[in-house]
């Protein structure tokens, strides 16, 4: 599968750094389409990672000291919106992160990355054999922190369902002025507190197994009164489901760690001159030192 990034600046409709298009590593449609509520496929929101050069990553290997004097750039992400590709008569929205900042968005349960990792199958328009590691290992990201990510999203996306700062005229304005709120912030009040509800009981997430009922939100059919009656309804069930989840309170970081490393030696081959892994030894000394160094700070104040 050809990336999607790659093909649009064949095309020259985007111009995004040289190496980029070729190390793109996965790439999913995300957006109303994976969540199964939108029949239009010609709007595409991509988004995906790509690997950056090895000095972007490991700076030292260009003779940078962190926190001292100038430093040469550094690849976070690449974004670009309604990139109109006439010939296949679609609309593209991109946003290709470095993996880097993409893992550390995952740990974290940003919900928007964590979809990535979720799609359907036929969501999925770009993978390589890193790609592939993911979405193998993508469970690793999902902890009892997304509830607090989740809920938080889902709050903003309900106090955004009155439609009040959008612009007149906008699609999302007429749908507003159609329904009397904003229907697409209400479908994903629903799908977000969906997803986090199969997170917390399953440790997994089907994106559209709320589909049907999104449709009907989207579709006004449900009123908002009741969209947010029921939200707070599910906010009380959820809040005792975190508490007896067996999921971890956080993100494994050290698995995580290990499988950015996999992933970046599939890619570079050996990182032997770029990090040094300590030894079993080596950590748990680090370990016990911090564990002495709070007892002090305990102890004696901070002293």
């Amino acid at each position: 599968m050809s990336s999607v990034l790659r093909k649009l600046a064949n095309k020259g409709l985007v111009n995004p750094e040289p190496w980029l298009p070729d190390n793109v590593m996965y790439e999913a449609i995300t957006g109303s389409v994976s969540y199964g509520v939108s029949g239009d496929t010609s709007d595409v929101d991509i988004c995906g990672f790509a690997i950056p050069p090895k000095d972007h990553v490991f700076p030292h290997l260009r003779g940078e000291i962190v926190g001292f004097g100038k430093h040469g750039e550094r690849f976070d992400e690449f974004e670009k919106h309604h990139v109109k590709d006439v010939g296949a008569e679609k609309e593209y929205d991109l946003k290709i992160y470095s993996i880097i900042k993409y893992f550390q968005l995952c740990m974290d349960c940003n919900p928007n990355m964590i979809d990535t990792l979720f799609v359907p199958i036929n969501c999925i328009v770009h993978t390589t054999q890193v790609g592939q590691m993911v979405r193998e290992k993508r469970h690793l990201f999902l902890s009892k922190k997304a509830w607090h990510t989740f809920k938080g999203y889902a709050y903003s996306q309900l106090n955004k369902m009155n439609g009040k700062d959008l612009e007149e005229g906008s699609k999302r304005a007429l749908l507003r002025d159609k329904f009397g709120f904003d229907v697409k912030h209400a479908y994903n009040v629903v799908r977000l507190l969906d997803e986090v509800e199969q997170i917390l009981t399953e440790g997994d997430i089907n994106l559209q197994r709320a589909s049907e009922k999104m449709k009907a939100v989207r579709r006004g059919d449900v009123p908002q009164e009741l969209i947010v009656a029921e939200f707070y309804e599910k906010e009380r069930g959820l809040e005792r489901l975190y508490e007896a989840s067996k999921l971890p309170w956080g993100p494994p970081e050290a698995q995580i760690k290990q499988l950015l490393i996999d992933c970046l030696e599939e890619h570079y081959g050996n990182l032997g001159n770029a990090i040094v892994l300590p030894d079993a030894s080596t950590t748990a000394l680090r370990e016990i030192a911090e564990v002495i160094d709070r007892n002090r700070k305990v102890l004696y104040g901070g002293v």
